[in-house]
């Protein structure tokens, strides 16, 4: 199998592209990294994009396979190298190979899904731990953005080039070290957002989708699935949100719904009796209710959607 080495951009190649690096700085890239949100990191965004590169770059240890490249004398210093995708490679274990976090990756490359990376595909390798950070207000500075992430400022001044506490302008890209995405977002990304709301013994009656229903034979959509248990059962939020509804329906019955990060909603139906009340916030292991059969329905389940 071709080693991780073998799919970095050659030396030559960068330092071909630092003669474009005066260009990217007139176009307002901040020195500390770049962002291309929402789509898949090219080859080509590199090229133009890229900043913060210097003639020395690390990548991962010998141990990994790497080319033994020129050690970067100052830990503060960002570089970054290029990485592409073979078949069966996971962002987590790129992460590892390279000595980063998979916070890093994930956020370096405005990936949005771990799971869909593509074969081919370019991804920026720095040489440090951390996120990218977009100002949003004018008047931020370092000082309170390492608060934030409780992060080392003056590590984090000197890695963009910049001073603590200099006024930011909204929109201003900056690299993080050793800085964290937050839980919803690297569950969100990696598609493990959610958990099941039933933690003893269930089993699925019904799935979503088309099925015939259980009360007019006729052809229907079902808009969730159902988790039959026995009546009582505890039921869970799948994700830590807040009680935006509690209530009853004549089809789903005592029917609770959650509001979570990012604007999901999550509704739990049929329950025997609700256990919370609205703008209650609750973690996954706050009890919002009991399964039962009330509303439209055969037989005791909690209908989840």
């Amino acid at each position: 199998m071709k080693s991780i080495a073998s799919h970095l951009i050659s030396f030559g190649f960068i330092v071909l592209f630092l003669f474009s690096l005066a260009a990217c700085k007139k176009q307002g890239l901040g020195q500390g990294g770049f962002e291309s949100p929402g789509r898949e990191v090219s080859r080509q965004d590199f090229l133009e994009k890229g900043t913060a590169l210097t003639k020395t770059f690390s990548g991962p240890s010998l141990s990994t396979g790497a080319l033994p490249l020129e050690t970067v004398r100052d830990e503060t210093a960002l570089e970054y190298s290029v990485y592409r995708v073979k078949s069966g490679d996971m962002i987590g274990v790129l992460a590892d190979d390279f000595g980063l976090t998979q916070d890093t990756l994930i956020s370096v490359n405005a990936i949005r899904q771990t799971r869909l990376l593509q074969v081919g595909q370019y991804l920026k390798i720095p040489s440090m731990s951390g996120i990218i950070y977009t100002v949003r207000t004018d008047g931020e500075t370092i000082e309170a953005i390492a608060k934030k992430y409780e992060v080392d400022e003056k590590k984090c001044a000197k890695t963009n080039s910049l001073p603590v506490s200099q006024s930011l302008n909204a929109g201003t890209a900056l690299f993080i070290p050793d800085a964290e995405l937050d839980w919803v977002t690297r569950q969100e990304i990696n598609g493990d957002l959610f958990i099941r709301p039933l933690r003893s013994s269930y089993y699925f009656s019904s799935y979503f989708g088309w099925r015939n229903s259980p009360f007019t034979g006729q052809r229907t959509f079902h808009n969730g699935i159902d988790m039959a248990a026995p009546r009582g059962t505890y039921i869970y939020p799948a994700l830590a949100g807040t009680v935006s509804t509690v209530s009853y329906d004549n089809v789903y019955g005592n029917y609770v719904i959650v509001t979570h990060h990012s604007g999901y909603k999550t509704l739990y139906g049929h329950m025997s009796e609700t256990l919370v009340r609205k703008g209650q916030y609750l973690t996954t292991e706050s009890r919002l209710g009991r399964v039962g059969s009330t509303g439209m329905s055969t037989g005791d389940h909690l209908h989840f959607t």
